[in-house]
């Protein structure tokens, strides 16, 4: 591997690419250390305290999550880039169900670039939204933070100057990532959001040697190496399930044109395992969590107890969450996976799956096939996602450190890693240099 990482700076193009991208994740890293105007850090902090003492987690700490910690200090990249990923999926899911969204995406690049457009469009309305309304949850924060007061200057000027602020940010993080995607290597707004998991990391591992230092002695030393097999064990399992794909045989029909023969060739439809990866578990962890975060701002004691069980840890909030986690993964897959889209292609260029006729039949085939294999990746991303309420419960470590042995995070690294490793490869092993993999490139589910 490090005969590899040496082959990377000795191709220009490449050294310049990855160079590129560390320099604009970096510039990412230094906003989010800049704060917004008129905010009290020190009540800031203990109000983020007391809503993880309450609640265990919540939409802020997604929120949090993929800001890389900026929300919970109220930096200029506070939002992060959820509002663009909610935009994405929003202008998705429409395209699915919008039939003149749907023309202008099948209008090759030039309808790409309008539905990125689009996208960005939404956006900039999200942000707007999302900011303003951060901006009276400051002015406002409810029965957690009685008698402390975060905003130094409440009033309209305050929420102008907020919503102008993180509204910018929010567009500048997008270009960041745009130009990641044009210049460096992997995709640029992945590579934000890992950016932003793994800069929490520093903070786990502190919390962790506290754990486990003489002084406290909360956490045995040789849980220490469990939980270190555990989280091998399921990053090899994120992997082997990500990777994992069904390839359905496709054969096409000889064509015989004056002296030339088309078709013949053989070739595979490849179904994922788990086609919708992390937006299943954003989807069901906004639902789930929606009652609790009202809850903490409704002093209402009937909405209160309703909240309660939803709370992280309860078995109630497991069960709710798990299901809603397999409903999302087969509303998403439907969404994006069309078999009759794919069966009439297929038969409009002569191809054809051995044993099941063209048309209908073909479609029904690929519908049993997906509905089957995603029952099994939907399940695996249920363990994933509830791995952490069992880590802290059992192991008794703070929610940070157990983060990391599964849920979003775990998923999301995992994914933009290998993503990232299959483009560096690709360049090396297009310019006869040895990869990081011997065979020359990463293998899924055979």
């Amino acid at each position: 591997m490090l005969g590899a990482f040496k082959n990377i700076f000795k191709i220009q193009d490449l050294k310049h690419k990855v160079i590129i991208t560390l320099a604009l994740i970096a510039v990412y890293r230094v906003g989010g250390f800049i704060p917004v105007p008129g905010i009290d850090s020190q009540a800031l902090a203990e109000f983020f305290a007391q809503i993880a003492k309450s609640q265990g987690g919540s939409i802020l700490g997604i929120m949090n999550m993929f800001s890389g910690g900026s929300l919970e200090k109220l930096t200029i990249f506070a939002l992060g880039i959820m509002p663009y990923i909610s935009s994405s999926i929003i202008i998705q899911l429409l395209t699915a169900v919008i039939p003149a969204l749907e023309k202008i995406s099948k209008e090759g690049r030039a309808g790409h670039q309008k539905i990125n457009q689009y996208t960005r469009y939404a956006t900039v309305g999200l942000a707007i939204i999302q900011s303003y309304f951060i901006a009276l949850w400051l002015e406002h924060p409810g029965r957690l933070l009685e008698g402390l007061s975060i905003v130094t200057d409440p009033g309209l000027g305050f929420r102008f100057i907020t919503v102008i602020t993180l509204t910018t940010g929010t567009i500048f993080i997008m270009w960041l990532g745009e130009q990641v995607q044009e210049r460096g290597i992997g995709n640029g707004i992945s590579l934000i959001i890992t950016a932003g998991i793994i800069s929490s990391i520093p903070a786990a591992v502190q919390q962790l040697i506290m754990y486990v230092s003489p002084k406290t002695r909360q956490l045995h030393p040789a849980t220490l190496v469990v939980m270190a097999a555990l989280l091998v064990f399921v990053v090899l399992a994120v992997i082997f399930v990500t990777q994992g794909q069904r390839k359905i045989p496709v054969q096409y029909a000889r064509r015989v044109v004056g002296r030339k023969v088309f078709g013949g060739q053989s070739t595979y439809i490849p179904l994922k395992v788990d086609t919708s990866g992390v937006i299943a578990i954003i989807f069901a962890q906004s639902i789930i969590m929606f009652p609790a975060t009202l809850a903490s701002f409704i002093p209402n004691p009937a909405f209160q107890r309703m909240s309660n069980f939803l709370m992280r840890g309860h078995i109630v909030y497991t069960i709710m969450y798990a299901l809603l986690i397999i409903f999302f993964c087969y509303f998403y897959t439907a969404i994006v996976f069309n078999p009759k889209d794919i069966s009439d292609n297929l038969k409009k260029y002569g191809g054809f799956i051995p044993g099941i006729r063209p048309g209908s039949p073909t479609t029904e085939f690929l519908d049993f096939v997906m509905t089957r294999i995603t029952l099994a990746g939907a399940i695996f991303i249920a363990v994933i996602a509830i791995l952490p309420d069992f880590v802290m419960a059992t192991l008794k470590v703070p929610y940070l450190v157990a983060s990391f042995f599964g849920g979003t995070g775990i998923l999301i690294v995992v994914g933009v890693m290998l993503d990232t490793l299959k483009q560096i490869e690709s360049q090396l092993l297009m310019r006869n240099y040895e990869g990081f993999i011997k065979s020359g490139r990463i293998h899924g589910r055979r």
